[in-house]
């Protein structure tokens, strides 16, 4: 069994599926769209419309390149505060048309520069916290590789929330959390392990529902296995979501995240 640093390397790996390999393996007729509508196009957000087994839905995702160039153009996947207003305009593009969204999410992180902070890259999140938690279309996320703090959550506030096997998702990275807690990063293999970022840490806790099925080397060893999960995992659940009510959808989902953090003293 691997270790939960073992397993975050894992999901670092540049070679790992990304945003468009998922959607070129699972969705047909897929449509992108851009622009926040306020200042630009984030590259390290893309999103639009598509189909899967013949039901229309729109897909999200943050967006790593699997190259050193790609990553660069790409800002690594870290969006800044456009790439998350794009995301929720598609959001309510879909709501009002009635299509399920899919986030794919592969980030460290929001963007922490000057210039994302002045564009408003905190409010930008929350709003869409705020606005993602509201919808009534179901909502499915994937972490695919890692989930990193407010930067993933932005996409990731859905009836159904989703892990690849080796895909890890925290409130911060295991090096920033050994910088801050030990005043040194080189103990970041211990944070890993006490930080509690594994897919089978998190649906333990309730904070994921299913964990998606991958090589034991990694989702770019052999792709197809994480696909075919995949697909059967999404069909699955946005034919139950879509025959709920639309009231049903938001108590649904407000309930699943009201009850994070309860616990009981023994």
């Amino acid at each position: 069994m691997k270790s939960a640093y073992e397993k975050m390397t894992i999901a670092k790996n540049i070679s790992r599926p990304n945003f468009y390999s998922f959607v070129k393996a699972l969705f047909c007729d897929f449509i992108e769209l851009h622009g926040d509508r306020l200042f630009g196009d984030d590259k390290a957000i893309a999103g639009g419309v598509a189909t899967i087994d013949g039901i229309a839905v729109t897909v999200i995702g943050t967006v790593k390149g699997n190259t050193t160039n790609e990553n660069i153009n790409r800002n690594f996947g870290m969006p800044n505060p456009e790439g998350y207003r794009k995301a929720l305009r598609l959001m309510r593009q879909a709501e009002k048309f009635g299509r399920p969204i899919i986030c794919f999410i592969d980030t460290p992180g929001a963007h922490p520069g000057v210039d994302a902070e002045k564009r408003g890259q905190g409010e930008a999140i929350a709003k869409n916290l705020y606005e993602m938690a509201a919808l009534k279309t179901p909502a499915i996320s994937i972490i695919t590789g890692e989930g990193g703090s407010g930067g993933a959550l932005a996409l990731a506030v859905s009836n159904r929330v989703y892990m690849l096997e080796n895909a890890v998702y925290s409130v911060i990275s295991a090096n920033g959390f050994a910088s801050i807690l030990w005043k040194d990063a080189k103990k970041e293999k211990e944070a890993a392990e006490i930080m509690k970022m594994t897919a089978d840490d998190l649906q333990g806790f309730g904070v994921i529902d299913k964990i998606i099925p991958e090589h034991s080397e990694g989702a770019h060893i052999s792709p197809e296995i994480s696909y075919n999960a995949l697909k059967t995992a999404l069909l699955a659940d946005i034919k139950e979501l879509s025959s709920l009510p639309p009231i049903e959808i938001y108590t649904q989902k407000y309930n699943k995240f009201r009850k994070f953090g309860v616990f009981d003293e023994c």
